[in-house]
């Protein structure tokens, strides 16, 4: 069976940034487990790979941007952060302080 464009635009990018996103990877694991102590290393290399993905996010959907084919291109781009968050459950936790209730 052929693989989607959007699956293959996200194979290519952890593909060509393996590095990053295997330390991501780690990284992501310990902040679920205890978000204060691995706040700062995971918000640093969050953003280079939240970076990553918004660039090949617009590659992929930059053609199809413009026109009749602006609601396919929002649809694309939300399979392919779905796909992303499979990964990286924490995602979409990068850059956002949370504050603890005393």
């Amino acid at each position: 069976m052929a693989k989607t464009k959007y699956s293959e635009y996200y194979e290519k990018m952890v593909a060509e940034n393996r590095q990053l996103f295997d330390d991501f990877l780690k990284v992501n694991d310990l902040f679920k487990s205890d978000p204060q102590l691995h706040a700062e290393e995971f918000h640093q290399i969050g953003q280079k790979v939240v970076d990553k993905i918004r660039d090949f996010d617009r590659r992929l959907c930059s053609a199809m941007g413009r026109g009749i084919y602006s609601t396919y291109s929002q649809k694309l781009s939300e399979k392919f952060w779905d796909l992303t968050r499979q990964d990286f459950d924490q995602i979409d936790m990068v850059g956002v302080k949370v504050k603890t209730v005393k």
